[in-house]
């Protein structure tokens, strides 16, 4: 039962936090590095994620990489997705993609 108390928004982000079969939602960044002009806009929006490496361009923490680190990917859950979102929003050539790992969507 739904504590009447709770707010219309209380209960959205608590409904938004679990996928159909009650799980915590998951999501994937798949960052073009390639393409990042080192703005250092998502370094900004979410530092405890993102930080600037010596080469002037963006690195996802605690990411993985492709070989040549052209591509970088993380996975994470709906408690990180606004801070997350942020930084790709923030972006100014929009090499940050989130992508839904329910749907396999791209969100932005």
């Amino acid at each position: 039962m739904i504590d009447p108390k709770t707010t219309t928004t209380q209960l959205k982000q608590t409904i938004a936090v679990k996928d159909k079969n009650g799980n915590t939602k998951r999501y994937k960044i798949v960052y073009d590095r390639e393409g990042c002009i080192g703005a250092a806009a998502c370094v900004a929006a979410y530092p405890e994620r993102w930080s600037l490496a010596d080469d002037g361009k963006a690195d996802v923490k605690d990411g993985t990489q492709n070989d040549d680190n052209t591509v970088q990917e993380l996975e994470f859950t709906e408690e990180e997705f606004q801070k997350m979102m942020d930084s790709a929003q923030a972006c100014p050539v929009n090499v940050i993609h989130i992508i839904d790992l329910e749907t396999g969507e791209r969100v932005i």
